[in-house]
């Protein structure tokens, strides 16, 4: 267990080296010299480790272990290789390292599996760069569109296309089917949740991934003299969005978990301190694993929300602008992480994930299952961003057994 520990550490410390920052983080955004530079290090390690290693059109790396009996069934497992901007050391890249350890420590002490095992770096995960979220997994199931990213740029005026084609890639194939090989994908992560260190757990595997809702909340009602204008006659836009902020939030609180109701940013007009404000912003993010109790609570605050507007004279208006459903993991996959994790004595639980990964788009398209383990305080996109070596260990040794199973047995 301690060279799993020193081995994880080394190579975290390795790669967090292409874009290390000078605050202590790591920044490694899409197309950039950082991010081919460590795309290339890990194909490098890859092949010195006995992997056939190869591109895809818009940079995804893999790294192939050929399967004996079975080649044309493949067991992946990788996470994403970008980070947001002066992002930790563990989120996306601890994954891919733990599924490197794993495939090639099977390979040493078994040889060659009967299914193809393949390791993934994904090109994108996070929309650091560009405003879009999973290019790399959505390219690998066929579902992001040039015409997605065409006319999009980054923040210094940089077109998608451009930083594309600098880096050495291209956009795929449309016409060309999704990949059919692939009969399980298991993603190990960091939870950037304090659920595990909280119950003292080394790994979490995780049943679903929370649907989303995400909603800007916009009230207009009356600026006028805060000295002349009596309480009874005022349409005080902020006092309305108070009631609404208040009721969403206590009505979130009694429906428990694992509902979770945000708001997050709030804008008033003029913002003065002597004028009745008449117009005020907030927006609401609301998330569930259940679609239909998703639902359910984003009718009932919005009825709320209505209710309150009419009674205090103010006008309302609802914008939700994203929608995600619920993503449930693959029953079959989970037995498997279950059951490793019982014969081999580490400590888990089953729960779900609050934030989106790669497994929620590749999930769609083949049987996905993910492991989570620790995050210090919760803590997670930032310098700060720690997991202890032995939690790190646990995760690497529950994926090997993971993928010792679906790989290497009959």
């Amino acid at each position: 267990m301690e060279n799993i520990q020193t081995e994880t550490i080394r190579l975290v410390e390795w790669l967090s080296q292409f874009g290390n920052d000078p605050d202590g983080g790591v920044s490694r955004l899409l197309y950039s010299k950082e991010w081919t530079a460590a795309q290339k290090a890990l194909e490098q390690y890859m092949q010195e480790e006995g992997f056939t290693t190869y591109y895809d059109e818009i940079g995804n790396l893999y790294g192939r272990l050929e399967g004996s009996q079975h080649p044309d069934e493949t067991i992946m497992s990788g996470s994403h290789v970008d980070t947001v901007r002066n992002g930790g050391k563990y989120d996306g890249q601890y994954g891919i390292i733990a599924a490197l350890m794993a495939m090639r420590d099977l390979k040493r002490q078994y040889g060659q599996p009967l299914r193809t095992l393949e390791v993934v770096s994904f090109a994108e995960e996070e929309g650091s760069r560009f405003p879009y979220t999973f290019w790399g997994s959505k390219n690998l199931t066929g579902v992001a569109k040039k015409e997605d990213v065409l006319e999009i740029a980054d923040f210094n005026g940089v077109p998608f296309t451009e930083a594309m084609a600098q880096a050495g890639f291209r956009f795929r194939d449309e016409s060309a089917e999704p990949r059919p090989d692939i009969k399980a994908f298991v993603e190990l992560h960091i939870e950037q949740g304090s659920v595990l260190e909280h119950e003292g757990l080394s790994v979490g595997v995780v049943h679903s991934i929370v649907g989303q809702r995400r909603f800007t909340i916009e009230i207009a009602g009356e600026a006028n003299h805060a000295g002349t204008t009596p309480m009874g006659y005022r349409k005080d836009a902020v006092h309305a969005a108070g009631r609404m902020i208040q009721q969403i939030l206590d009505r979130a609180q009694a429906y428990g978990d694992p509902l979770v109701t945000t708001v997050g940013k709030l804008e008033v007009k003029p913002n003065v301190v002597n004028v009745v404000p008449g117009k005020a912003l907030f927006t609401l993010d609301i998330r569930h694993t259940d679609k239909e109790e998703l639902i359910r609570f984003t009718g009932e605050v919005t009825e709320l929300m209505q209710h309150t507007a009419r009674t205090s004279g103010v006008e309302l208006k609802i914008d939700m602008w994203m929608d995600e459903d619920p993503v449930p993991m693959n029953n079959r996959i989970l037995d498997v992480l279950e059951r490793q994790c019982r014969e081999h004595n580490i400590p888990f639980k089953l729960m779900h994930s609050g934030a989106g990964h790669d497994s929620q788009i590749m999930a769609k398209f083949v049987p996905t299952a993910m492991l989570f383990v620790p995050s210090r305080k919760g803590i997670s996109h930032n310098p700060e961003e720690y997991t202890s070596p032995e939690h790190l260990a646990d995760g690497v040794q529950a994926l090997t057994h993971a993928l010792y199973e679906l790989a290497y047995q009959a």
